[in-house]
């Protein structure tokens, strides 16, 4: 990869070890990044003349500093910096709220311009950005995804200098000859304006691009791997041992569901066959597809093989790992744990026992795909939550083996229609039953003026010996939404249940930390466990059988139901509550959905129906890859489009030996290597 686009973002100037890392925290390490790293939305920047302006408008208003600017404090930690503005023979108040250091920026006499939402009775500017007048461009000001480690100003200065050092360098991986065809913009030109529009049009149009550049580079990707499986051997037939299977069968303290059956055959029928298996399992939240891994896993292990389990958490390593040695050691089965944590002497037994063949399964996260890990003779691998992981880091794993069979697995079902475009390299199976024992959640939309009936249900619970979630979704105060955050929640439910112990847990605590509280949890010390959606994927807790889940229409359609999935898990009757205030028709819509829909399936095609008004395919848990510009639904015939285009590239050149194409395989051997940091 000689292109200086694939240099380290410290090849930037004025960006060191310490930026590097702050940016790494976005998903940023190279200038390729920093340039394919779009706005979300824009602002607009066009001035506009006071006696135009309506009311909850944002608008730039251009002025003259007319006070000077006073910085006054309310609340904890929070600060309103005030000064009056004059537009022509008007004065408008200006609120700058916790952004103090602005004040040595504001001068009495000083032309500035400000942008921010206008309240025309009170005849003030609740302020977002200041721009000093001889720096404001007019048109549109690009807004970035940004988090505590860098802030929008910095990013949007950085992404300049790379624009003006490195756009040269951008070359073109969609053919010429498909973008004439779609109307499609050049790489460059696509880079140009979506970081800086002349004007809406040009954005849109730039969008566009950007999302079939997207789709077209995660189906070459597909294409390719399907084409590496093609041109591979057929794979072999594993003769597995149905005696001892009936053992497994013998041994369940319960009976398979009729889906599981099902399922279960059509995997055994690929692990039969010489063909090479490649099967995405599409089940519900708690629908019982562990179980269904559990039996490839063994019926390649009675084969001969050895199998590998990989998932994304460390924590969900553990479950899988504790639920399934606890199914096959009584089997003679020999599993093993590896995850980043695992310590050194035990990982090099654990590599020395994988090679010797001693170890039959191994359940682990990417700490899989390392170079030590290697296997005397690997037939299965299972993939769980396949979308989160890179394609470079599936074919790693799989790469391992002999061509062995691949189970992948998700538990947001999504329409088989969808299932087929975006996993179009794997046959689909689905589980759509709930395994026997379990009773229907109910689920319940409550405002917030009805919490008196959600606290009774809690107190009913809590007295009955159950455990309760209590889920937000932010940790500490936001100035722009006013959301119960989970310290000020953890702080309420502690005085409103002092009988009990509420133990607050979130995403920014330590591993150990979070899996001392989940191990506490377990084993019933805590009552009530206040979290963020942390607990989206986690332990199976039977005796939590209930869940609230403040500020509902935050959250996206599939965590909600990933976030419900994590009750029920027992043979007791389990609560959902959704509380939320929704203000818009569509927020109620959802609301209104997520209470009477508990099936996956359903609820997928619900939001289908929706169109977007949902936020079903838009979270990590959402069952599909996640792309930063194109929606799979909302742009659900682009992503059909740039299917066939890749697909027929693949077939016409399979090796991208055509020298159009150098540009491109540059950018996926870099997206392979990104995709394998750890």
């Amino acid at each position: 990869m000689n292109n200086a686009l694939f240099t380290p973002v410290t090849d930037l100037k004025g960006v060191g070890t310490k930026t590097a890392a702050d940016l790494g925290s976005l998903g940023i390490y190279s200038i390729y990044d920093l340039l394919y790293y779009f706005p979300f939305r824009y602002d607009e920047l066009e001035s506009m003349p006071l006696d135009q302006v309506m009311d909850g408008q944002k608008v730039m208003l251009k002025g003259i500093v007319a006070t000077e600017p006073f910085v006054s404090r309310f609340g904890y930690k929070k600060t309103r910096l005030s000064f009056k503005l004059r537009i022509d023979h008007e004065v408008v108040m200006v609120n700058f709220f916790n952004q103090p250091w602005l004040k040595s920026k504001i001068e009495i006499g000083k032309d500035v311009a400000i942008y921010g939402k206008y309240n025309l009775a009170r005849q003030s500017l609740s302020a977002f950005k200041f721009v000093a007048a001889k720096e404001n461009d007019s048109g549109l000001a690009p807004v970035y995804p940004v988090n505590k480690h860098i802030h929008q100003k910095k990013l949007v200065s950085l992404i300049k200098l790379a624009l003006d050092e490195y756009l040269e360098n951008v070359e073109d991986i969609v053919p010429l000859q498909i973008r004439q065809k779609y109307r499609l913009l050049s790489d460059k030109d696509l880079v140009k304006w979506m970081h800086k529009p002349n004007n809406i049009s040009q954005a849109e149009i730039a969008k566009r691009s950007a999302i079939f550049r997207e789709f077209y580079l995660f189906q070459i990707q597909l294409a390719l791997l399907m084409n590496e499986n093609s041109k591979q051997s057929q794979g072999f037939a594993k003769k597995y041992d149905l005696q001892e299977v009936a053992k497994l069968t013998k041994s369940l303290p319960f009976e398979l569901s009729h889906d599981q059956k099902h399922v279960i055959n059509e995997i055994f029928a690929d692990i039969h066959s010489p063909r090479q298996m490649g099967r995405l399992l599409q089940g519900d939240v708690g629908s019982g597809k562990t179980i269904v891994a559990v039996y490839a896993i063994y019926a390649a292990i009675t084969a001969g093989y050895q199998a590998a389990l990989m998932v994304p958490t460390e924590i969900l390593a553990t479950q899988h790992f504790k639920k399934i040695d606890e199914l096959l050691r009584p089997l003679g089965v020999r599993v093993a744990l590896l995850t980043g944590n695992t310590k050194t002497l035990e990982r090099r037994e654990i590599y020395r026992e994988l090679t010797d063949g001693t170890i039959n399964v191994v359940i682990g996260t990417h700490a899989l795909i390392q170079n030590n890990v290697i296997f005397k003779k690997l037939g299965l691998v299972i993939i769980d939550e396949q979308h989160r992981f890179g394609v470079g880091q599936r074919r790693s794993l799989i790469n391992k083996g002999e061509n062995p069979d691949v189970l992948a697995m998700t538990a947001t079902p999504i329409p088989r229609t969808l299932a087929l475009t975006v996993y179009s390299d794997m046959q689909v199976s689905e589980i759509h039953e709930l395994p026997s024992g379990r009773k229907p959640i109910i689920s319940n939309w409550k405002t917030s003026s009805q919490m008196d009936e959600v606290y009774q249900r809690m107190h009913e619970q809590l007295k009955a010996g159950f455990q309760i979630y209590a889920v937000t979704p932010l940790i500490t105060e936001s100035e722009v939404l006013d959301l119960k955050n989970a310290e000020t929640l953890h702080a309420k439910l502690k005085h409103d249940f002092p009988d009990q112990n509420v133990v607050l847990l979130h995403g920014q605590m330590s591993g150990a930390q979070k899996d001392e509280i989940m191990t506490d949890f377990v084993n019933k010390k805590i009552d009530i466990l206040v979290t963020t959606s942390v607990i989206e994927v986690g332990v199976d807790v039977p005796n939590a059988n209930m869940m609230v889940i403040y500020n509902a229409d935050r959250f996206g359609l599939s965590q909600l139901h990933q976030l419900r999935g994590r009750i029920g898990r027992g043979k007791t009757q389990s609560y959902c509550y959704f509380v939320a205030d929704p203000k818009t028709e569509s927020g109620k819509a959802r609301m209104k959905i997520i209470a009477q829909i508990s099936d996956g399936f359903k609820l997928a095609e619900e939001d289908l129906k929706m169109r977007g008004q949902g936020d079903l395919f838009g979270k990590a848990q959402s069952g599909v890859p996640e792309f930063r510009v194109g929606n799979v639904v909302n742009n659900y015939n682009t992503l059909v489009v740039a299917q066939k285009v890749a697909r027929i590239l693949v077939k016409e050149d399979p090796n991208l030996t055509n020298s159009s194409h150098k540009f491109l395989k540059q950018v996926l051997k870099y997206k392979e290597v990104q995709q394998n940091r750890d």
